[in-house]
C-alpha cells in the first residue's frame, strides 16, 4: 500500500512540475524569448487621430509579439494617474502615453523610473524622466497654418480661436498663434474658447452656433482658427447650417473628414496633415531599440507634416 501511495505521489508531482513549466513558458514567444507587455494610456481615445495612433501602436507591437493593454480614461487626468500606477504595479515592461500632458503625471513618472519602466510618448510632449516622445513639430505646424490663414484674411479682420490648452500639442500650437498675433495688429481676436473633450465636434458646433448668434454682422466674424481638426469640423457644420458665407476655418491634423470638407469647398479651407502612423512607428522602433540596448536615438523625434488646401 505504501509503495502504491509513493508511486501515485510521484505521478502527481510530475504533473505539478509539468504544469509549472507550462505556466512559466506562457510569457515567452516561440523562440523562447520573453514576451514584452506594453501599456498604452490616453484620456482621448474618442479622438479620431488618437485612436489612429493607438491602433497603429497596437498593430506594430503585436508584430513584435508584444502583449498590449489599452487604457482610456475619457478625458479624466486624475484617473489616468491612477491607472498609470496600476500598470506600474502590474510590472508592465513599457508605457506609452498617447496625446497626454506628462506634466500632470510627475509622481507617476518617478514611480516608473524607480521600477525601471520606460515611458514613451506619442503626440505628447517630453519632460525629464520620459524615455522618448514622438510627435510633430507643433511650432512649425502652427506657423504653417497660421501664416496661411492670415494671408487668406488679408492680414485683417475678426478671429475666433477654438483650442484645448490641456493637450500639450494643442497648447504649443496656441502659444505660437499668440506669438504671431503680436505682429498683426489689424487682426482682432473676438474670443478664445476651450473645446470640451470628449465630444469636440459636437461641443465646438454648439459653441460656434452661439458665437454666430452673438456676432450677426456681415463682417463680424472673418475666420476661425482651430487648434485641431475636430473643432474646425464642428465650427464648419455650424456655419453651414446657419448659411453664413465668407468665414474661413482652418484646423490641424489632416483627418479624413476635414480633408473631405476642404475638397468639398466648405468654409474649412486648410489643415496641416500630421503623420500619426509615422509617430507610432517611431515609438515602436525606439522601444525595440531600448529593449535591445537600453538607449534611444533622442528624447524627442518628429514625424513630418504638410499643409493641405483645396485642390
Amino acid at each position: 500500500m505504501k509503495k502504491i501511495s509513493f508511486v501515485l505521489m510521484s505521478v502527481v508531482l510530475m504533473f505539478v512540475i509539468a504544469a509549472c513549466s507550462n505556466d512559466s513558458s506562457s510569457a515567452s514567444d516561440n523562440n523562447g524569448e520573453e514576451t514584452k507587455s506594453i501599456s498604452i494610456l490616453t484620456p482621448y481615445l474618442s479622438s479620431v487621430t488618437t485612436k489612429q495612433m493607438v491602433d497603429e501602436i497596437e498593430k506594430k507591437a503585436k508584430e513584435n509579439n508584444w502583449d498590449t493593454n489599452v487604457v482610456d480614461t475619457a478625458g479624466d487626468a486624475g484617473a489616468l494617474a491612477s491607472r498609470m500606477e496600476d500598470v506600474i504595479s502590474a510590472n508592465t515592461d513599457a508605457i506609452v502615453l498617447v496625446s497626454t500632458d506628462p506634466n500632470q503625471l510627475q509622481s507617476q513618472f518617478q514611480l516608473a523610473n524607480e521600477n525601471d519602466i520606460p515611458v514613451f510618448g506619442s503626440d505628447s510632449s517630453y519632460i525629464e524622466g520620459m524615455t522618448l516622445n514622438a510627435t510633430s513639430d507643433n511650432d512649425e505646424m502652427s506657423k504653417m497654418i497660421t501664416e496661411h490663414l492670415f494671408e487668406q484674411m488679408d492680414e485683417k479682420g475678426n478671429l475666433i480661436v477654438l483650442t484645448h490648452r490641456p493637450h500639450p500639442g494643442v497648447l504649443k500650437r496656441t502659444e505660437k498663434l499668440d506669438e504671431m498675433l503680436k505682429d498683426y495688429p489689424d487682426i482682432n481676436v473676438i474670443t478664445e474658447q476651450e473645446v470640451k473633450v470628449p465630444g469636440p465636434i459636437e461641443n465646438s458646433r454648439k459653441q460656434m452656433e452661439n458665437l454666430l448668434l452673438s456676432n450677426k454682422g456681415e463682417d463680424a466674424i472673418t475666420a476661425v482658427w482651430a487648434g485641431w481638426d475636430e473643432p474646425a469640423i464642428g465650427a464648419t457644420q455650424a456655419i453651414q447650417a446657419d448659411g453664413r458665407e465668407g468665414i474661413i476655418v482652418t484646423g490641424i491634423d489632416g483627418n479624413s473628414q476635414a480633408i473631405e470638407l476642404i475638397n468639398e469647398g466648405s468654409p474649412l479651407k486648410a489643415t496641416v496633415k500630421q503623420n500619426f502612423v509615422g509617430m507610432a512607428e517611431i515609438v515602436i522602433e525606439q522601444m525595440d531599440k531600448y529593449f535591445e540596448t537600453g538607449e534611444v536615438d533622442d528624447t524627442e523625434l518628429y514625424a513630418p507634416a504638410e499643409l493641405v488646401t483645396a485642390k
